[in-house]
């Protein structure tokens, strides 16, 4: 089985903003690390925090949930929170569960950023 860790690609600061590339695939497994790579960057109240999927190939429910978790926590801090380069497995997720509709979903990094 691959390492957790692998899921958390990146994170860097873009400007106020900060982004957290994530990859592969998040599962009930390697969520655990995705959340907490989620909350540190949460912690630190970005304007902006951009979730990049670009490199993840399966999300479950629990990366969902840890996605929607994060998102109370930016709203909280009246942050905003982008999602960006989701591929059309994951995207349709989303669409099924109507979480389209709550989350700023974009296709590109730079659109997020500039969201």
């Amino acid at each position: 089985m691959p390492d957790s860790q692998d899921c958390v690609k990146e994170v860097r600061e873009q400007g106020d903003a900060i982004v957290v590339a994530l990859g592969g695939e998040i599962d009930l497994h390697r969520t655990p690390a995705v959340h907490k790579a989620l909350v540190a960057a949460c912690d630190r109240k970005p304007a902006r925090l951009v979730i990049n999927l670009d490199a993840v190939a399966y999300m479950d429910s629990s990366g969902i949930g840890t996605l929607v978790e994060v998102f109370r926590r930016v709203n909280a801090y009246r942050g905003k929170l982008a999602l960006c380069n989701i591929n059309q497995r994951v995207h349709s997720v989303f669409e099924i569960t109507r979480l389209d509709q709550f989350f700023e979903i974009y296709d590109t990094e730079a659109e997020a950023l500039a969201g």
